[in-house]
């Protein structure tokens, strides 16, 4: 693709500018971290606000309520939308960057019918439910069990990481179908309704005090089959559809606004060496935007992610955690004192997780050697 905007792209960014300086201050003043109510309604009124004026699902194909937008028009929007602090997809991330691309990708005609409009509107929040004490980087480990029932499957296990599980309607869930095939071979994905009998959440308290991961066990949950996404046993390779939204566009506000710290941070570097690395940092950023300018038009042409969302999520996390440490040693002493430049002390904090977070830095690199530049695997013990 061309790098660079066209005038259609420019002329797209100023009303949307424009809308945005319009609608921002009608927003209500954002509530508390742990108020997951009032959190519920905030995120999802901005959701709506964005539905009525034709800016929801601005990627997503129009058959499916998106905009249909090119992909420049797309990355213009994540741009304008971060620079301007708009809320972001706050509470119902899961839905609209990976579970409704993935019922895009393989969902029924029933599943899109049922479930894509409601999400683009904010009707619909979703929660993740991948994880498992001993399946985190090691997915394919899930243990979590399904028995076929009739028209139902019959559920028990326990996840863990599960994001905002605590207020979701519909979790995406990963299940054991057949305990006797290789560990990739039987999986199978799942619509998980929040409601059904059975459904135990613990909420999860974070080194910043956040609270949006929860622990989700199942006590012989009753799942339809008519909620299962793709065939039975044929989970790892939808997930792998899921896992490549996650690791790919997912990722795109995070990193405009990393590109903001970088300038935020830039009138506080003096050190010469320091003012070298911030460079560095920046330029690799900036490399890292265009392999997702490159990867966001692949997915609108095929349909899918390509080898570059593999690629993205290592780069970004790795610069993010570098740029986490930067600050902390230009800043030094201040970091505690001075309130403009505080936000760097939650920004470092957060940042240990990235490189763990879908998919730890080690996995990614194993994914990236084998699927994209084709070395051999690594021999089992």
């Amino acid at each position: 693709m061309d790098l660079r905007y066209s005038d259609v792209d420019e002329a797209f960014r100023a009303r949307l500018r424009e809308w945005l300086s319009n609608e921002l201050p009608k927003i209500p003043v954002q509530p508390a971290r742990d108020d997951w109510s009032a959190r519920r309604g905030w995120d999802t009124d901005w959701q709506r606000r964005l539905f009525d004026a034709g800016y929801a699902g601005i990627n997503w194909p129009k058959e499916f309520g998106g905009q249909g937008a090119t992909p420049s028009q797309h990355l213009v929007f994540l741009e304008e939308t971060t620079r301007a602090r708009a809320p972001y997809v706050g509470v119902n991330f899961v839905g609209l960057l990976h579970a409704g691309p993935t019922i895009i990708a393989e969902g029924t005609e029933a599943q899109k019918t049922d479930h894509l409009a409601n999400i683009l509107r904010g009707d619909e929040v979703w929660c993740q439910g991948f994880s498992e004490p001993q399946a985190g980087s090691d997915l394919a480990a899930v243990r979590t069990k399904a028995v076929l029932d009739g028209d139902h499957y019959i559920v028990t296990g326990q996840k863990i990481w599960c994001s905002y599980g605590q207020i979701g309607d519909y979790g995406e869930l990963l299940v054991r179908t057949d305990p006797d095939a290789p560990k990739h071979k039987g999986i199978t994905w799942l619509m998980l309704p929040m409601d059904l009998p059975g459904i135990e959440i613990r909420p999860l308290k974070t080194v910043l005090g956040s609270s949006e991961f929860a622990e989700l066990f199942l006590d012989e949950v009753r799942v339809p089959v008519s909620c299962r996404i793709g065939a039975e046993n044929d989970g790892w390779r939808v997930t792998n559809v899921t896992l490549a939204f996650e690791r790919g566009t997912a990722f795109v506000s995070e990193m405009v606004d990393a590109l903001r710290l970088i300038d935020d941070l830039s009138p506080y570097v003096t050190d010469p060496a320091y003012r070298r690395e911030l460079g560095h940092l920046a330029a690799e950023m900036d490399g890292v935007w265009a392999l997702t300018k490159r990867n966001v038009t692949q997915a609108a042409r095929t349909g899918v992610m390509g080898p570059g969302s593999m690629m993205i999520k290592y780069a970004y996390s790795e610069l993010r955690q570098r740029l986490g440490e930067l600050s902390m040693k230009v800043l030094e002493r201040d970091v505690l004192a001075i309130d403009a430049v505080g936000e760097f002390v939650e920004e470092r904090l957060r940042t240990l997780a990235l490189t763990i977070a879908a998919g730890t830095s080690q996995i990614q690199k194993n994914i990236i050697g084998e699927r994209v530049l084709g070395l051999p695997k690594e021999p089992r013990p």
